[in-house]
């Protein structure tokens, strides 16, 4: 379960940009997960339950932004977004493609702080 090293990678990241934002207090990280990502969103939000006892974020919520995949047609010209991950056709025409554009997102993109911060967003570094 690959998972867990995620969550804890998570909670470091995320405990290192609050000390540099000055955030007394995480009440939620937010994350983009795409659908090709290879990351089971169940598993992730366990593994970061179990991850969070005892660190400074112990309490703060995970908030998973599921981001579908997105591919280029070459017959349309056009991206599209499937309605499942496979198979990889263009929704429109049904041409085979394999240009992702989309959906492979594993990014933690902000903080939310507690109330009384001097910094109630923070975001993370590029990871």
């Amino acid at each position: 379960m690959h998972e867990l090293s995620i969550a804890h990678s998570l909670v470091e990241i995320a405990v290192e940009t609050a000390e540099n934002a000055r955030m007394k207090r995480v009440k939620a990280l937010y994350l983009k997960l795409g659908a090709l990502s290879g990351v089971v969103k169940e598993a992730l939000e366990f593994s970061f339950d179990v991850v969070i006892q005892g660190t400074p974020l112990e309490g703060a919520r995970l908030v998973i932004e599921d981001v579908p995949v997105k591919v280029f047609c070459p017959d349309c010209q056009e991206a599209h977004k499937l309605p499942e991950p496979f198979p990889m056709r263009c929704p429109v025409c049904g041409t085979r493609t394999g240009q992702v554009l989309e959906g492979r997102e594993l990014e933690l993109y902000s903080l939310e702080g507690g109330e009384g911060d001097a910094a109630d967003d923070a975001k993370p570094p590029n990871c």
